[in-house]
């Protein structure tokens, strides 16, 4: 199909003012306009790249919205323009049933409490209000990471949510307190996190790092995963995989030998035992919850940079 009047006379404009701006700002300003075009066209030419491989390798009779849609890059291209055959709430079901399964292990749950247009201060993009239910008994490391989780899910599926806010009440915290939750880009720098309830431990991001090679766990069967800066433990139960870090609070111990019994996991060394499903609360201490996501045969874990520093 050739192109339009219209298209041809839009690339004629970026020219002229591609132009303009070298005259107005000098040589350095037109190749900063010169960049800023060029990453844009490459953006839009991976998500072309996207789409004809997602398209490909379509089975036949596969919706090619549905399809599209459902991947992370076309979908958020779908969402900027206007495009995406899902409206927002719909996409914020699905991401939310995705971490279902996490919360579940922190003895919780989530619901929409609603999404307004803008932020408290008129900032763009749309604010996601949800209410938390349980989060662990009100175990301040597990309602950190149940939010870390609800962050990357609605990140993913609803780029156009700029602002989470969650109602999280507990059995010890009878008054809803409000938590904050900043969306931002995975690698923006840590001061971008306001303070606050919001603010991550020591001010650094929560770090998404796929875990691969993973071998495959029949139900009751654990592992360690020593490939990112601090060894975890993976559990296979009914329905779930759980990640936790492979340390013992009861004896500091390392995990790596415990025994899986029913759902429970029992040290190898001090004989502790810690319930697998309620995010590792035991009879000495509680395991430290790393947010894990499975999702198409991956798995990818949030290592909070409070984790990161501690080691094994």
């Amino acid at each position: 199909m050739a192109a339009t009047a219209k298209e041809q006379q839009a690339g004629e404009h970026i020219a002229a003012l591609l132009d303009e701006l070298g005259r107005s700002m000098g040589p350095a300003g037109r190749d900063l306009a010169d960049e800023l075009v060029h990453s844009i066209v490459e953006f839009y030419g991976s998500g072309l790249a996207r789409v004809i491989e997602l398209l490909r390798e379509a089975p036949d009779g596969t919706d090619p919205l549905t399809l599209l849609g459902g991947d992370e890059l076309v979908g958020g291209l779908l969402v900027l323009h206007d495009l995406h055959p899902e409206d927002t709430l719909t996409r914020v079901g699905r991401a939310l049933d995705e971490v279902r399964p996490y919360l579940g292990s922190h003895a919780g749950d989530v619901d929409i409490a609603g999404i307004d247009p803008e932020g408290d201060e008129g900032a763009d993009g749309l604010t996601l209000r949800l209410r938390l239910r349980g989060s662990c008994d009100g175990c301040p490391s597990s309602a950190q990471t149940v939010r870390w989780t609800i962050e990357e899910a609605v990140a993913r599926r609803v780029p156009e949510i700029s602002k989470v806010e969650v109602e999280g009440v507990t059995e010890e915290e009878p008054r809803s307190k409000l938590l904050q939750i900043m969306s931002r880009p995975p690698d923006a720098p840590a001061g971008d996190v306001p303070a606050g309830d919001g603010a991550r431990p020591g001010g650094a991001p929560a770090e998404w790092q796929p875990l691969t090679g993973l071998p495959a766990l029949a139900d009751g069967e654990s592992t360690v995963y020593e490939s990112t800066s601090t060894p975890l433990l993976l559990i296979r139960l009914p329905g779930n995989l759980y990640a936790y870090r492979d340390h013992c609070p009861g004896c500091a111990g390392r995990l790596g030998e415990a025994v899986v019994d029913g759902e429970r996991l029992r040290c190898p060394s001090c004989a502790a035992e810690y319930d697998i499903r309620r995010a590792g609360q035991g009879e000495r201490g509680h395991l430290e919850p790393v947010p894990l996501l499975e999702e198409n045969s991956s798995v990818r874990v949030a290592l909070p940079g409070i984790l990161l520093a501690a080691g094994p």
